[in-house]
């Protein structure tokens, strides 16, 4: 069976470097951010194009605090798309905000600009593009729309490690980035963690500060905070890992390139990579309008797939407080319905590639329903 993800090969390739990383924490014995927290948030700052790395537990807690530091407060309005993992959304909750959720662009499958502009309000705090699937949001328009009404941008970069939208890394291109390090995004750790990167330096202090229960000093609080603090473990295994990234990322763009060029029937559709993108490929998602079936069929092949997202935000019971009803966002409910998850990590052998592109081929030709997506206006 090829998987979908494939931790433990990847581990082993490192395995030396890892154990002597985490001798390191042991040896000093200091387990709560510390020294190597402090060298992987400076190297994964810098690899991103910013002054400032804060590192915490969780993709969450990271969107989380930027939004706090960004200025959001309780009664605002954030808006973002349905598209994405529940945490996006979640955070916005989180700060005392109401999440607005608006429309994707069918090819990128991330947040439409022009749905944007229509949903601010005089409550509109922030804007929080998702770069999802490793692939840069539209960000020109969105930067333009937030200077000319006074909004942050907070960009959910969770699954987007190492991307470049027209040849600048995510994470820098907004007033702040998150980034998830869970264990098979791009870059993870080995358990939970997260950071946020900024170069606005009072972002940066606060976001240290709220990370750490309000303290500026042991026993001193100056602020509500939270226990949000990244182990030392993590930060050392990061380390070792961050070097790594940008090869691995490579891989998955080779990859990504070799299923491209496989699909070449009715039955899939393959990701659309969009002109300012440098895309990482957390995720190869296909569009397959019998999406049982096609998970079926790759099964049978010894291919195991996911569904990244298969319900919408909005059409989750948790929101629909929202009031967003089914059609409401046609777009990523279409999306939602066809997507579908291939094996693209870099662990992936020659013949296990071959394996894939062989079951693209065949799949890709052998369903009958063609892909027909639903005329929406505007």
């Amino acid at each position: 069976m090829i998987r979908f993800a494939d931790l433990a090969t990847q581990n082993s390739r490192i395995r030396g470097e890892l154990d002597a990383a985490i001798a390191g924490v042991l040896d000093r014995s200091e387990f709560v951010l510390g020294l190597p927290v402090a060298e992987f948030e400076a190297g994964f700052a810098a690899y991103c194009g910013a002054l400032h790395g804060v590192g915490v537990n969780s993709g969450t807690s990271a969107l989380h605090l930027a939004l706090l530091v960004a200025g959001v407060q309780p009664g605002d309005e954030v808006i973002t798309t349905a598209f994405t993992f529940v945490a996006t959304v979640a955070a916005i909750g989180h700060a005392g905000a109401t999440p607005v959720l608006v429309d994707i662009s069918p090819d990128s499958f991330t947040i439409d600009p022009v749905r944007i502009e229509a949903a601010i309000t005089s409550r509109t705090r922030a804007i929080v593009p998702v770069h999802l699937y490793g692939q840069p949001a539209d960000m020109n328009p969105i930067l333009d729309i937030a200077r000319r009404h006074n909004l942050a941008v907070v960009e959910d970069a969770c699954q987007a490690h190492g991307a470049k939208y027209n040849g600048v890394a995510v994470g820098s291109l907004g007033d702040v980035g998150c980034f998830s390090f869970y264990p098979s995004k791009n870059l993870g750790a080995c358990g939970e963690g997260g950071m946020l990167v900024t170069s606005n330096p009072e972002m940066a202090r606060r976001a240290r500060l709220l990370r750490d229960w309000g303290q500026e000093a042991p026993y001193q609080q100056i602020a509500h905070g939270f226990n949000y603090r990244m182990e030392s473990i993590q930060g050392a295994v990061l380390g070792v890992k961050l070097q790594y990234l940008n090869d691995w990322n490579a891989s998955r763009r080779a990859n990504a390139a070799r299923y491209g060029a496989a699909i070449d029937g009715p039955s899939l559709v393959a990701p659309t990579l969009m002109g300012w993108a440098e895309h990482v490929y957390h995720v190869y998602a296909v569009r397959a309008p019998n999406r049982a079936r096609t998970q079926d069929a790759f099964l049978h092949r010894g291919i195991e797939t996911r569904v990244h997202y298969p319900t919408p935000i909005h059409l989750l019971d948790t929101w629909r407080h929202l009031g967003l009803c089914p059609g409401s966002l046609p777009h990523t409910e279409c999306a939602a319905n066809e997507v579908l998850s291939i094996p693209v990590h870099p662990e992936l052998s020659v013949d296990q590639v071959e394996q894939v592109v062989s079951a693209l081929q065949a799949i890709s030709l052998e369903q009958l329903a063609p892909v027909r997506r639903p005329r929406i206006a505007g």
